[in-house]
C-alpha cells in the first residue's frame, strides 16, 4: 500500500509539472511573436530622392500605428491596392499566423527632401494591449541613407509611332481667337519633347457658309495657311482671312494636302482632327475649341441695273457674284415676278413700255426703284413745214422703234397738240399770219422751231372794178416779177434788131 501511495503522488507531481511547463509554452511563446518593423531602400526618381518603406506585422492581429514620425517631403504613396494610408491611425492587417514568413507586408514610397539619411519611426499597438515602439525594440525604426547626386532623367521624347499618346505624356497648348477679318491660331509644344525628326503639320482654312452657324455647302474662302512643330520649331502662328459674312474657320492637325475644298452634306468632315476636340488626335492639344461659325450677313452680293429703249420698254438686269443662289422678287403695275439667280450668274426680267415704275428687291441689297427714262442715243421726230399766202401746215415724224410723241405746235398764238405714233406723222394746220417762225415742243422735253419760207403774196383790195390793187409778197408776185422781166429782155432785143435791118412797118 506505502508503494503504492508513494507512486501515485510522483505521478501527480509529475503531471503537474507537464501541465506547467505547458502553460508557460502557451503563454510566452505568443508573447514574445508580438513584432511589428519597419526597413527602407533609398533611390533616384526623376531627380528626387525617393524612399521606399517596408512595414511588417509579424503577429495574427491588427496593428495599429500611432506617434508617427515620418522625414520631411511628400507625403507617403502605397504601393499596394486598398492600403491605408500612412499615418497615425492606420492598421497594418495581422499576420496569417505566427511563423515570419506569414507576415503581412506594406510597402509606401516617400519623396523626401535632400539630406545625408533619414528616419522613420512609429509604435504599434494590438488589440489585447501589447505596444511595441522604440523604448523597447529598434525594429519600429529605421534609418536611410539617401543617394547623392540624383539628377533628373533625360527627357523621354515622343516618337512618329507614338503620338496618339500625347494625351497622356504631355499636351500640346493653343490659342484660337477670331477677328472681324481674321482668325488666328497659335500651337506650342509646351511640356512635349519630340524624338528628331518628328513633325506635327497644323493647318487654319476658312470658309463661305450659308448660315451663320454650322450648315453646308461652304466654300473655301482664303489661301490655307499651314506650318510644322518640331523639336526645334516649337510654337507656330497661323493666319486665315475670313470673308464678310456668314463663315466657317477650322484648324486641325494635318497638311494642306487634307483640306476639303467644298464641305457638303455627305462629305468628308475635319471631326476629331480639330484642335481641341475631347477625343481623337485633336486632343492632343489643350485649348479652347480651335474652330468658328459666325457671320452677320449672307454671302451673297446681289445686284440689278435698268437698261431701258426706245421703245418705251427696260430690261431688268439681276446678277449675283456670290456663292450662293439669290432670289430677286421684281415688281411693276399689277405684276410680281420671282426670280432666282445661281451664285456667279445673271438672268433679267423684260419689263413692256408703260408699266410705270419698277421695284427690284432681294436678301442682302437695298430695293431699287427705277423709272423709265428716253435712253440718250434714241432717234428724236423730225419737223417740216410748209407754208402759202392761205396757211402754214407742220408735220411732225415719229421714226420707227420709238416711243408715241405728244408734240405741241405752236404758229402765234394757236397751239395744237399731236400724238405721234412710231413710223408715222401727223399735221397741224393754221391760217397764215405775220409769224415767221412755228416751234414743236416733243414730249415735253425737246423744242423745235422751224421758218416759214418768205412769200410776196398779193392781197386783192375793193371789188376789183378799176380800183386797182395792192402788191401782196409770196409765191405769186415773184412770178409776175419774173414775167416782166422776161418782157422787158424780149423787148429790148426786138428794138435793136429792127434798127439794125430798117424795118418798117406798112398798114
Amino acid at each position: 500500500m506505502k508503494f503504492k501511495s508513494s507512486l501515485h503522488r510522483t505521478a501527480t507531481v509529475l503531471a503537474g509539472a507537464v501541465i506547467g511547463l505547458t502553460g508557460v509554452v502557451a503563454i510566452a511563446g505568443p508573447a514574445s511573436a508580438h513584432n511589428a518593423t519597419v526597413s527602407g531602400v533609398a533611390s533616384c526618381q526623376d531627380g528626387k530622392s525617393m524612399v521606399t518603406w517596408e512595414l511588417r506585422n509579424d503577429w495574427p492581429g491588427d496593428a495599429t500605428i500611432s506617434d508617427l514620425h515620418l522625414p520631411k517631403g511628400e507625403a507617403p504613396k502605397a504601393v499596394e491596392p486598398k492600403i491605408q494610408p500612412l499615418a497615425d491611425g492606420s492598421v497594418i492587417s495581422k499576420s496569417a499566423g505566427y511563423d515570419p514568413s506569414q507576415a503581412t507586408v506594406v510597402h509606401y514610397t516617400q519623396i523626401v527632401d535632400q539630406a545625408d539619411s533619414v528616419t522613420l519611426s512609429f509604435t504599434a499597438t494590438w488589440p489585447d494591449g501589447t505596444v511595441d515602439n522604440s523604448s523597447k525594440s529598434d525594429d519600429n525604426t529605421a534609418t536611410v541613407q539617401l543617394r547623392h547626386g540624383c539628377k533628373p532623367s533625360g527627357p523621354k521624347c515622343v516618337d512618329s509611332k507614338h503620338l496618339d499618346q500625347l494625351g497622356q505624356k504631355g499636351r500640346l497648348t493653343h490659342t484660337f481667337k477670331v477677328d472681324k477679318d481674321t482668325a488666328t491660331t497659335v500651337v506650342d509644344l509646351h511640356d512635349v519633347t519630340l524624338c528628331e525628326g518628328v513633325q506635327i503639320p497644323v493647318t487654319s482654312v476658312s470658309y463661305y457658309a450659308p448660315k451663320p452657324e454650322f450648315s453646308v455647302p461652304q466654300y473655301l474662302y482664303d489661301q490655307p495657311q499651314s506650318d510644322t512643330l518640331t523639336q526645334d520649331h516649337r510654337e507656330i502662328s497661323l493666319t486665315v482671312k475670313i470673308p464678310p459674312c456668314y463663315t466657317q474657320v477650322d484648324t486641325f492637325f494635318g497638311t494642306t494636302q487634307d483640306v476639303i475644298p467644298t464641305i457638303t452634306d455627305h462629305g468628308d468632315r475635319y471631326n476629331d482632327k480639330k484642335l481641341g476636340s475631347t477625343t481623337g488626335i485633336g486632343s492632343r492639344s489643350k485649348g479652347d475649341q480651335a474652330w468658328y461659325n459666325g457671320g452677320d450677313k449672307s454671302c451673297v452680293t446681289p445686284a440689278s441695273t435698268s437698261v431701258p429703249s426706245c421703245d418705251g420698254t427696260q430690261v431688268i438686269n439681276l446678277s449675283n457674284s456670290g456663292k450662293y443662289d439669290e432670289t430677286f422678287t421684281v415688281k411693276y403695275g399689277d405684276q410680281v415676278k420671282t426670280v432666282t439667280v445661281a451664285g456667279g450668274k445673271g438672268d433679267s426680267v423684260k419689263v413692256p413700255a408703260g408699266a410705270g415704275d419698277v421695284t427690284v428687291s432681294g436678301e442682302g441689297m437695298d430695293t431699287q426703284t427705277y423709272t423709265w427714262k428716253v435712253p440718250a442715243d434714241c432717234a428724236t421726230p423730225t419737223v417740216s413745214i410748209a407754208n402759202t399766202c392761205k396757211d402754214v401746215t407742220i408735220t411732225v415724224t415719229n421714226p420707227e422703234g420709238v416711243t408715241p410723241a405728244v408734240a405741241k405746235v405752236t404758229y402765234g398764238k394757236e397751239s395744237k397738240e399731236l400724238t405721234v405714233a412710231a413710223g408715222s406723222s401727223a399735221k397741224a394746220t393754221f391760217a397764215a399770219g405775220t409769224s415767221k417762225v412755228a416751234t414743236v415742243d416733243v414730249n415735253g422735253l425737246k423744242q423745235i422751231k422751224a421758218s416759214l419760207k418768205a412769200l410776196v403774196c398779193t392781197v386783192p383790195v375793193g371789188n376789183n372794178s378799176g380800183g386797182g390793187s395792192l402788191p401782196i409778197t409770196g409765191s405769186a408776185g415773184t412770178s409776175i416779177a419774173a414775167g416782166a422781166v422776161v418782157l422787158l429782155i424780149a423787148g429790148g432785143a426786138f428794138f435793136f434788131v429792127a434798127r439794125r435791118r430798117k424795118v418798117r412797118f406798112t398798114a
